[in-house]
């Protein structure tokens, strides 16, 4: 009984404990954290964390700064920023930019929410009005430009992190300003230098004609040195550390720059830290604590479950085929991890074809289902061809189909649970776990069955062809690693190249770091497919399982971009 018990029990304790300390982080020194929606233009609503810190209110109001996350991001990927500006005496909005996370719209529409949220944060009482900074990483710095554009006079100073002032043209926004007492932070490995700033490295950003131009210089920008007046908010400085696109927001390389600009450029910080003294970093512990704990609890509960009544005929030993790793287990474990990374750029590319329509509103999902089911398809030709082994599995559809649902409903009250006591989620750097508001449940709904093909596809031929008999724990490792090492292998090869030449091998920056995310999901699909199969001698429990956790996973975390209010050009690379 008490094995049976522990790994929810276990589960349980890392949700709580990861939970805990992220909550303790994000609120260390009194700061408080907010979640509030409030409207934006034409209709919409916008969605944003406020962070509070002590002593701030409408009769000693502090200084603010308005914080966006990038692309298929959302408001907790600021968490570095607000929670450093907190730290030191900012009250800071990190907003949901319009069509990602709990805002409505879609991407880029009314110039992505960003004249809206800065209304709004003007509007709170612990601000100080004549306070005002705008800070925005990648595709954010669309709501820095349009909230800047929409009030020229209503901040003081601005900071892009891996962005640039033409970001918002990519998306069809109009919105076009001078930036007063701009900082722009860019990563000298930054994988998008191309778009951005039209060179091929960059740590060439300082050499770009763009940038210069803005800099008001024929000579390249020294990195460091102030150009202009601070005083006539014409100052401009560049920043170019170490760092990749996705580490500009997950470094303190990155982080404080942004720190020391608005210390320079806004009065009244309350605790004036070095930018380099950040704590951050545990509350990202914290929360991937949380996200393990999540992984335990749902294959806890699918193992006390097993023990009910009406479910207990699903407990069955696995009955696996294959006698030894042989040539053809090599074989099918190869093609199992090198297929999927091999076809993930291409396909990606032929996804771009399926453009978001009613019911499919997220373009990158859309563009991952295609490449999921091709992949599904190219499995059980590969079957037909290598006369796969055929074991003899267990098919309870009905009670498979119920045991998933609870497994994935506990999972998912967890989340609901620690988001509403103290506005946390599961997540760390790019790998992000978020509670479902009504709209995008209903986007889950609609791509549950194509997620649910390919599981059902995938986990059948994982284990008809590596399974094995007798085989004990070390089943795990070889089904994560089966699923995930292609990708380890992909990134392996494009990182190897960034770092070395200053170029990834293959032109893909956005698909680059969307595949970084497969290392840890897919690995955990391989623990879940193992864990419920050695329980069921069945693939379809952790089929659906999977097909619940990756549709949840994906849905609440992609950007949304068509909706029957907006129709927006489909957006670039960046």
């Amino acid at each position: 009984m008490r094995k049976t018990w522990l790994p929810f029990a276990v589960g349980v304790l890392l949700i709580l404990a990861g939970s805990l300390l992220a909550n303790a982080i994000q609120t260390s020194g009194g700061v408080t954290v907010k979640d509030v929606r409030f409207p934006g233009d034409k209709g919409t609503t916008l969605s944003a964390l406020i962070y509070t810190p002590p002593g701030a209110s409408a009769a000693k109001p502090a200084p603010a700064v308005l914080v966006s996350h990038g692309y298929i991001n959302t408001r907790e990927m600021q968490s570095a920023f607000a929670i450093e500006l907190a730290r030191r005496g900012f009250v800071v909005l990190a907003m949901d930019q319009s069509g990602h996370g709990y805002s409505t719209g879609i991407v880029g529409s009314n110039d992505f929410g960003g004249p809206a949220a800065l209304r709004y944060l003007k509007s709170l009482p612990q601000v100080d009005k004549a306070n005002i900074g705008l800070e925005g990483h990648s595709l954010g710095g669309g709501p820095v430009v349009g909230a800047a554009a929409s009030d020229p006079g209503g901040y003081r100073s601005a900071v892009l992190v891996g962005s640039t002032p033409a970001i918002g043209a990519v998306f069809g926004s109009q919105a076009k300003v001078e930036l007063r007492n701009l900082a722009l932070v860019f990563g000298g490995y930054d994988e998008f230098a191309q778009l951005m700033w039209q060179v091929e490295r960059g740590s060439d950003v300082a050499k770009s004609k763009a940038m210069k131009a803005l800099f008001g210089t024929t000579t390249p920008v020294v990195e460091g040195r102030v150009y202009g007046d601070l005083k006539a908010g014409t100052a401009r400085v560049l920043y170019n550390p170490a760092i990749t696109h996705p580490w500009e927001h997950f470094s303190v390389a990155g982080v404080a720059p942004a720190l020391d600009w608005f210390q320079q450029t806004l009065d009244g910080e309350a605790n004036p830290l070095p930018p380099t003294q950040q704590v951050w970093f545990w509350k990202e512990v914290g929360t991937l604590v949380a996200f393990a704990g999540l992984v335990a609890l749902m294959l806890g509960t699918f193992q006390l479950l097993l023990a009910a009544p009406w479910l207990s005929g699903l407990a069955q030993p696995a009955a696996p085929v294959a006698e030894k790793r042989d040539r053809r287990w090599w074989l099918a474990f190869v093609l199992t991890a090198a297929i999927p990374a091999i076809t993930f750029f291409p396909l990606m590319k032929v996804g771009q074809l399926f453009f978001p329509i009613p019911g499919f509103p997220q373009w990158i999902t859309n563009q991952l289902l295609v490449w999921a089911l091709a992949n599904a398809a190219i499995t059980l030709v590969l079957g037909l061809v290598l006369k796969s082994a055929k074991p003899a599995f267990a098919t309870q559809w009905l009670k498979s189909a119920a045991i998933a649902v609870a497994t994935v409903g506990v999972g998912y009250a967890s989340l609901a649970l620690v988001d509403g006591l103290w506005h946390v989620d599961y997540r760390f750097w790019v790998l992000g776990l978020k509670p479902l508001d009504g709209l995008h449940l209903t986007y889950a709904l609609a791509y549950l069955p194509l997620w649910t093909a390919f599981f059902l596809v995938a986990l059948r031929a994982l284990h008809a062809n590596l399974g094995r008999k007798g085989e004990g724990k070390g089943q795990y490792l070889a089904a994560a690693l089966a699923m995930c090492l292609g990708f380890v292998v992909l990134l392996s090869v494009q990182y190897a190249s960034l770092f070395a030449t200053g170029v990834l091998s293959m032109a893909e920056p956005l698909n680059t770091i969307v595949g970084i995310q497969f290392v840890p999901l897919l690995a955990i699909v391989g623990v879940i497919a193992v864990f419920t199969y050695r329980r069921t001698n069945s693939y379809v429990p952790g089929a659906l399982i999977c097909a619940l956790f990756i549709t949840w996973y994906v849905v609440s975390g992609t950007a949304t971009h068509w909706s029957p209010d907006f129709q927006l050009p489909i957006p670039g690379r960046g």
